[in-house]
Parts: structure tokens; sequence; C-alpha cells
């Protein structure tokens, strides 16, 4: 599962010498301070979004970990030509007196990042320092997602999101981040404090993401699913089938090549229309009629003799 958090927090700060011995941990040459411009993120918190979801700590601490040398871009676009910064550490910070929904102490993760001062840079960097590129958003995955009130994995208990059972409040627990793919600047925050945007990503199926659930009752209702997918495949290649084979009877001057593939590109609605056109104009063309024939006569001496007792 694919998480984007999204979270304000952008600020410039100072280079020291320990900044700049991590930033060069990092680099291909040594870089001096009057080179890299340094500025911190507030990337993403352990509160409770609007999607009923959060980080715990532990997944912060985790992901603190995952995003040191993880480029930034801008709006997701994973494009190389988008990379502007990098992160060289991280943190996790503390509001104290602040609690979350759930009722534990708030707590954030920081990223400090550097970038180059260089021409193409300059307005990036003079926008970060007039507060005007704040809004921060990151891409990362976990392994698990899980009800907070009874553990199970999300989706699969009768808890609803949001209610509160026995006082503690339901939402989803993102648990075990096994990869951070990068941070974006964003224009505008989805969510009050942190959006969420949850898609199957880095390559991996659906099965294959059911299967680290290791949940039975969805890798049941997957195996039925597929089964139908088959039945269904199948079925739609026989009536593809059958569409090209009337449109050959009807029409002496159609390539069977090239019906089949204009047939891969409908679907069963439109086929089933075809179908019944087709039939229709065969019908036209081959009327059906008895093969042996009565003569007339013969039909009417039946039908006298049909009443004879």
């Amino acid at each position: 599962m694919e998480i984007q958090k999204m979270r304000s927090g952008a600020a410039p700060c100072s280079v020291g010498e320990d900044e700049l011995a991590q930033i060069n941990r990092l680099s291909k040459r040594e870089l001096c301070a009057e080179e890299v411009y340094t500025f911190a993120v507030r990337l993403c918190d352990n509160e409770v979004d609007r999607d009923g979801e959060r980080f715990g700590e532990a997944a912060l601490h985790a992901l603190g970990r995952l995003f040191v040398g993880k480029s930034g871009i801008f709006d997701h676009n994973w494009s190389a030509e988008g990379q502007t910064a990098r992160i060289y550490r991280t943190e996790i910070c503390r509001e104290e007196g602040v609690l979350t929904a759930a009722g534990d102490g708030y707590c954030y993760l920081k990223g400090y990042a550097y970038m180059l001062r260089s021409e193409k840079n300059a307005d990036l960097i003079a926008e970060i320092d007039a507060g005007i590129k704040k809004e921060v958003s990151v891409g990362c995955a976990v392994a698990r997602s899980v009800c907070s009130v009874c553990g199970a994995a999300a989706g699969t208990c009768e808890h609803v999101k949001g209610r509160r059972y026995g006082g503690k409040l339901c939402y989803t627990e993102l648990c075990e981040p096994t990869d951070a793919y990068e941070w974006s600047f964003v224009a505008v925050p989805a969510q009050r404090q942190a959006g969420v945007m949850k898609r199957f990503g880095g390559g991996q199926s659906l099965k294959a993401f059911v299967e680290q659930t290791r949940d039975e009752a969805m890798l049941r209702e997957l195996c039925a699913l597929e089964g139908e997918a088959e039945m269904g495949r199948r079925y739609l290649a026989a009536l593809r089938k059958e569409v090209s084979r009337l449109a050959l009877l009807c029409d002496e001057g159609a390539q069977e090549d090239v019906f089949g593939g204009i047939t891969q590109k409908l679907d069963e609605g439109e086929l089933l229309e075809m179908k019944r056109l087709y039939e229709k104009r065969l019908g036209a063309l081959l009327p059906v009629s008895v093969q042996l024939g009565a003569r007339e006569g013969a039909r009417e001496k039946d039908a006298q003799e049909a009443f004879l007792v």
C-alpha cells in the first residue's frame, strides 16, 4: 500500500559543521557551506486524519530512517528534472501538552533537506524563505494497516472508523513502513492536518498485497473473484468469436484478422448489439426454409384426413 501524507512545514535553517558533514555523506564531492541551502520540513505525524488513519510513533521512527537520502520533487511527478533537494537527516519532534485524537502525545517526523545554491534554484529558495513553498507530501509504502480496536486487518472486522467502542476510538493504524519513495512540494494539502492517498504501487499486485495481509477471508474472496473473472474472460472470448463469425457470413469482403481486432475493443453490451444486428441481417440473407416441403395437394389431403376417425 502506498501512502501519501501531506503536512505543512518548510523553513530555512543554518548550515553548521555537523550538518555539512552529514550532507557530504550523500554528495559525490565535498561541498562547502556557501554552496548549499538547507531547510527543515515537517513530513508526517501521528494524528488521526479525516480518513480515520494514522502512523503510530514506531512507524514514524521507521520512516525517519527510510527517508534519509530521498529526493524532494514537485507534485509527486517522478521525473529526474524535478529533483530539487535531498533529505540528509531526520528526527522525531514532540509538542508537549498536545494530544492526538487517539489520546497519546502528539509527535511528528521532521526532515532536514539541502539543495545547491544555483541560478536554477534561486527562485525556489526565495519562495521557501518567503513562506510560499511550504506544504509537503510524502510517498511511502507500508506492509500492514490494522484496526485500532481489535488489531484485525483494516476492512475485515465489524468496527467502523470514527466510532468509539468501550471508549476507544476506532481508526486504521498504518504499520511497518517498508519503503519511502519521495517527498514533494504541493500546492494545497488535501486535509486539515494530514492528507492520505492510498493506492497499490511499486509494482505490487493486488494478489501480492492480499497475501501479505495473511487474512484467510480476503484470500478466499480473492480466489473466488479470480475464478469469476476467468469465466468472464472465456465468455467474452466466445462472444467475440461468434460476432466475428456472423460478420464473415454477412460480408464476404470482411477480413477475419481485421474484424477480430475490432471486437477486442468492444465491451459486452456492444458485442451483444452487434450479434443481434448480424443475426437479423443473416436471417434476411439466408431465410430458413423446410428442407422437404410437401405438395399443396398433399397438404390439403393430409389436413382433411387428420379429422377422420
